[in-house]
Order: C-alpha cells, then sequence, then structure tokens
C-alpha cells in the first residue's frame, strides 16, 4: 500500500537514514522504535510528505487516505467540542453531494445499456460503498462513540473548546481523525494526553481497526496491545520484526548477540590479514598473495554493531528520614473549584512504606488531592501530615515552573545547600547534562530536558513522601525504566498519578481510582484493579446510555442485564481461546527445549555444532520465551477464574 525503497535523509554531514525500504500493508499494525534522534517523527514526515529526501522513493496509491496526528498541532477555538469534532466529516459531506448528483443524472436517463450508464452505476456503488464505510448514515452517533471512548462526558460536548487544556484539545484532533476512517493512520504518540481508561479503549478501536496503522509510542503496554510488527530505525538503518514489542526486544538482544559475534570474527580476520600483509608486504614470492588479500580488506562490507541507548538516566533516591506510621490523613475532604465540585466527603489513609497510583480519567481530581497532600490547596474537612513527613512533589507542569532565564547549573546551585554543593555535576550527570549542556538556559531546552531537569531537582534533598505527577511524560523506555528501579528501591512512601501501565507494573501496590467526585481504594497492583475494571467493564455505561438512547428510555433492567451477561460470555470466550492458544505455544516450547536437552546431553549424535555461537542464544530464548508464556497462562488463568464466578453471581 505503502512502499519506502531505498530511500535517504541527510541533514547537513550527518546522515539520518541510508537506503531504507519497507513495506505498509493493508490492516498492518506496526509499532515504529529506536533511541531518542533516531529518526522516527521525521519517518513519519517523509511518509505524508512533509520533509523530502535526499535519495529513494515513496510510493502511494493516488487515492490513499491517511491520517496523520503529530505530538504537537495548531488548533483552532471557535466551536464547542461536537461543533468541532463534526468538522471530520467534510468527505462524507463531498460524498454525499456527489452521490445526490449522480442519483438525480441516473433518474434522468434510460440508455440503459449505454456503457456511460453502467460507469455511472459502479460510481454511484463505489462512493456509496465508501460513504457507508465512514459512518454516513449514523453520523452523530459515530461522533458520541469516539468523544466518549476518548474520556468526555455528553454534558461536555457543548462546551466551548477554548476552556479545554491543550491536552483535551489533542483529543479532539485525535477524534476528528479518527472519524475520518482513513486507510492509514500515522500516530506519534497518541496516547500522551490520554488516561488509563481511554487508552484501553483506544487499544481495542485500533485493534480491530479496518486499516492500517503505524504508531510511535513510548508505552510498552500500549505497543504489545495494538501492534503485531515493529519496525526499529537503528544507525540509519530498519530492521523489520513481525512481532509484538516484548518479543521485539528479546529478538533485537539476540541480533546484537549475533552482530557482535560477527564483528568479533570479522575483526579477527582483519587483523591476522594486516599481519600476513604486513609480514610478506616486501617478499616477491608472496607478492601475487599479499595483493589479494589488500584487494579483499578493501572489497570487505564492515560489520556494524547497533549503538546500545546508554543515553538514559541513572540514579537513585536518597535514604528517606524516619517518618510516623500515617503519613497523610483525610477525614470528609471536599474540594471545590467556581465552576465544580471536584472531591465530595472523602476519606483517606497512606501508611509509611506504601507505594500507592492515582488513576482515573482526566479531572476527576488526582492532581487536586496531589496538590492538597503536598500543602498547594486548602480543602474543606479534616486533613493531617504525619509527624515528620518531609515532601518532595513533581508536578505535572513542573518543567513550566523553572526559571527560563537561569542555566542548568544555576537551578540546581540556587537550591543545592551542604554536602549536595559538590555533588551537583554527578547528579546532573545522571540526568543527561553533562559538558556544556549545563551552561544552556532553562529557555532553550527541550520538553524532555525541562522534565529531567525539573526530576534531578527532587534529589536535592532526602524527602519521606514523594509525590509524582504525570513523570513519565517526557522519558523515553530506557530512562522510565531505570526511573521505575530506583522508585522500587527507595525505602520511603510514594504516591504517583500515572496512566503508565507498565511503569505501574510491580511498583505499586494499592491504587487509588478516582471517579464521580470520589475515590475507591484497590488492594493489589495495577493489572489486578485492571481486571477488575475489565469484568467491570469500562465501556457498559456508554453501551446502556446508548441503548437507552436508541429505545427512547424505554428498555427494561432485564434487557440491560441480558446485554451485560451476553458481554460476560463473550469475555469469558475471549479468555478461554486466549489460554488454549498460549498452552499450545508452552507445549510447542517445551517439546524444542527438551530436544534441545537431548542433543546437548549426546552431542555425538551429530545434531548439533558444539561450536556454533548462536546454539546457546536460541536456547536461552527459547527458555526466555517458556518463562514469558508461563506468566500470561498464570495472568489469563486468574482473569478467566474472576470471570467464572461473576458468571454464577449473575
Amino acid at each position: 500500500m505503502i512502499s519506502l525503497s531505498n530511500v535517504a535523509v541527510r541533514f547537513g554531514g550527518f546522515e539520518l537514514f541510508k537506503e531504507v525500504s519497507f513495506l505498509i500493508n493493508k490492516k498492518d499494525k506496526i509499532g515504529l522504535v529506536g533511541k531518542n534522534g533516531a529518526g522516527k517523527t521525521t519517518l513519519l514526515k517523509v511518509i505524508m510528505g512533509f520533509q523530502s529526501v535526499d535519495a529513494g522513493t515513496i510510493s502511494k496509491p493516488a487515492d490513499i487516505h491517511i491520517g496523520y496526528l503529530p505530538q504537537q498541532m495548531p488548533v483552532s477555538d471557535k466551536h464547542t467540542v461536537f461543533e468541532e469534532t463534526e468538522l471530520s466529516f467534510k468527505e462524507l459531506k463531498k460524498l454525499k453531494k456527489e452521490i445526490d448528483n449522480i442519483n438525480a443524472d441516473i433518474s434522468e436517463r434510460n440508455d440503459y445499456n449505454n456503457d456511460e450508464y453502467s460507469k455511472l452505476i459502479n460510481k454511484l456503488s463505489e462512493k456509496t460503498e465508501r460513504f457507508e464505510i465512514l459512518g454516513g448514515n449514523n453520523i452523530q452517533a459515530e461522533i458520541e462513540r469516539i468523544l466518549l471512548g476518548l474520556g468526555f462526558l455528553k454534558e461536555e460536548f457543548n462546551k466551548p473548546t477554548k476552556e479545554l487544556s491543550g491536552g483535551w484539545r489533542m483529543r479532539i484532533e485525535l477524534a476528528k481523525i479518527l472519524l475520518q476512517k482513513p486507510d492509514v493512520l500515522l500516530l506519534d504518540e497518541p496516547t500522551n494526553h490520554l488516561d488509563i481508561e481511554s487508552i484501553q479503549w483506544f487499544e481495542d478501536f485500533l485493534a480491530n481497526y479496518y486499516g492500517a496503522v503505524l504508531l510511535i509510542s513510548h508505552d510498552r503496554a500500549f505497543l504489545d496491545n495494538v501492534t503485531k510488527r515493529t519496525v526499529e530505525i537503528s544507525i540509519g538503518n530498519i530492521y523489520d520484526y513481525k512481532v509484538p514489542y516484548s518479543k521485539f526486544v528479546t529478538l533485537r538482544a539476540e541480533r546484537r548477540e549475533q552482530q557482535l559475534a560477527a564483528y568479533n570474527n570479522q575483526q579477527k580476520m582483519i587483523k591476522d590479514t594486516e599481519r600476513f600483509i604486513e609480514r610478506f608486504r616486501y617478499k616477491n614470492t608472496k607478492s601475487v598473495q599479499v595483493q589479494s588479500r589488500i584487494k579483499q580488506l578493501n572489497k570487505l562490507k564492515r560489520v556494524e554493531i547497533d549503538d546500545e541507548d546508554t543515553s538514559s538516566i541513572h540514579f537513585r533516591f536518597p535514604p528517606a528520614p524516619h517518618s510516623g506510621t500515617i503519613v497523610f490523613e483525610a477525614e470528609e475532604l471536599s474540594m471545590s473549584f467556581p465552576d465544580k465540585q471536584v472531591l465530595n466527603n472523602i476519606d483517606l489513609i497512606i501508611e509509611r512504606g506504601e507505594k500507592v497510583a492515582f488513576v482515573g480519567k482526566n479531572g476527576e481530581g488526582k492532581t487536586t488531592l496531589s496538590r492538597i497532600i503536598v500543602g498547594e490547596l486548602k480543602p474543606n474537612g479534616e486533613i493531617k501530615t504525619g509527624h515528620k513527613v518531609k515532601i518532595a512533589y513533581y508536578a505535572q507542569e513542573q518543567d513550566k515552573l523553572l526559571n527560563d532565564n537561569k542555566t542548568v547549573f544555576e537551578t540546581i546551585d540556587d537550591i543545592a545547600v551542604g554536602d549536595i554543593r559538590p555533588k551537583i555535576r554527578g547528579i546532573l550527570g545522571s540526568f543527561l547534562f553533562s559538558g556544556e549542556d549545563i551552561d544552556k538556559k532553562v529557555k532553550v531546552l527541550s520538553g524532555g530536558e525541562r522534565s529531567r531537569l525539573a526530576l534531578a531537582k527532587l534529589l536535592l534533598e532526602p524527602a519521606n513522601l514523594l509525590v509524582l505527577d504525570e513523570p513519565t511524560n517526557h522519558l523515553d523506555m530506557s530512562s522510565k525504566e531505570i526511573l521505575k528501579n530506583a522508585l522500587i528501591k527507595y525505602n520511603g512512601t510514594l504516591i504517583i498519578v500515572s496512566h503508565d501501565r507498565y511503569f505501574l507494573d510491580g511498583l505499586v501496590g494499592k491504587v487509588f481510582e478516582f471517579k464521580n467526585k470520589n475515590i475507591k481504594e484497590n488492594l493489589g497492583g495495577i493489572y489486578d484493579f485492571l481486571r477488575k475494571k475489565k469484568i467491570e467493564n469500562l465501556n457498559e455505561l456508554e453501551r446502556k446510555e446508548h441503548i437507552i438512547k436508541k429505545a427512547g428510555n424505554e428498555v427494561s433492567q432485564n434487557k440491560l442485564d441480558y446485554i451485560a451477561k451476553k458481554e460476560l460470555e463473550k469475555e469469558i470466550r475471549k479468555t478461554s481461546n486466549k489460554i488454549k492458544s498460549t498452552e499450545s505455544k508452552i507445549e510447542k516450547l517445551e517439546k524444542d527445549i527438551a530436544v534441545f536437552d537431548n542433543n546437548l546431553q549426546n552431542p555425538d549424535n551429530n545434531q548439533i555444532d558444539l561450536n556454533d555461537s548462536n546454539l546457546f542464544v536460541n536456547y536461552e530464548s527459547l527458555k526466555k520465551e517458556l518463562d514469558n508464556e508461563l506468566r500470561n497462562w498464570e495472568k489469563l488463568s486468574y482473569e478467566l477464574e474472576i470471570l467464572t464466578d461473576k458468571r454464577e453471581d449473575v
């Protein structure tokens, strides 16, 4: 469908891409990955035609429709939420006009056997099919479905877009693109402005999308749940894997090991050849062999080793000072703003050493409660901060609170005291500020650099309560992993607001869900919480509302119960099928490993070559894959058990 052939892009003397080739097919679901600066966003711009190429070709069908969502884009604020979203149906309105004109033309003709008449009928059929695919007969319902899925409430549909934050405006732009139903979706970090519930809805939407999807994301769980293919950009080359992200990581490690082995072998051969040339260069009897070896070296294609992405933050938090058992307590807490009540009559206790997550849709009060805990907002009700609690707070807009006119070094130096002062350069180095970087003005830093600088400030004073509001928004996968490990080792209390499920997995032991001005405590990790939510069905309310509206508010409770039961049965079948598929994979992997074991115990049977450098790499890969599938089977079995119990209760 879209073909890139030998594409090269250069900036000055730097070659970003060299002879890049790959194909986007119909219905492909592709994750585009690579370290920061590898050229992922540039590649999307190349496909769109926004970035010229220095060599190669990009082939696209003339009638292809591509939807492109960049990380940032200009937006208009002249309409309501619904009106702005409705603008996406320009193609539908044009199609409707064309269909009406063709129908009018046909009604005035009676030359049924004429070629022109046949062409008109075919054209009408094509236009009508496209009209139906785009949902032309159900525009309002489609708009509602997409907006609700992306987290908007019905009462917000008539809200002026100028009253919305930048994140909510980007959701509208995403809704407009999805409603156009393009043949190919190009999405650059589409989950940056979505909460967990919206991301889950978006995953299902993309997984079942009829067209192709090429997306850039630092959300590992999102990539795994949406994509079936991973394209990596590394040192100007493209590596194409027909697997989701997690399996790609394993295969990439194997590829690098193979590259390293090939590189070492080649280097040995080069050194041996160079020694031969040097030894016999001046011997007439060896001149032919020497010249042959020189030509061999000149023609040799050197093995390149993929760069390992070492550009990630590396640090650990200072030991937490001792605090009281109760770190924060609230009774009958309420918080209102002039136009809205956010929290109502909340009771909450957070104890020393707990690591908890605040989750829920945007606007439900997660950031508000965080600001109350750190003392920025004064609510109604009783609140109490524990004995000797020292708080460090990372706000969602923390990077915007930095002084633009100070340098990176001055930003830290101004607040560093005592023993910390000699360690400033080391701290900045761990957050990727080294050499001349520390003399940069804050105003010239990128969004990611500003976020890293704000995170670095957390290290300057030991705290026993960390309150972090979306700390991973501008961090790549490697940096997020290191921050996560540092937080796991942190011995204080942690409150974290995040929509990144993979980041929260294994980090928190309790989840507070914010919904309808209240909070609900859920024991267990993030995936325990999400399993429960899936069973309760995140979109159940939307479906019920749609059914009630469609039936004119005459739907009985029995009908709603029947629909809920039907959905539950569907989930049980889906989970059971996943378990069967996983069991088949486990059985095959166990057989393959057994064959390996047998051959290793009996090397004389000539089934294996113990000198093969890939032998043990492949063996370890099989065992890792088996471990992953066994863990997956355990998760699915647990989920099926809960679903089955719920069916008995219905």
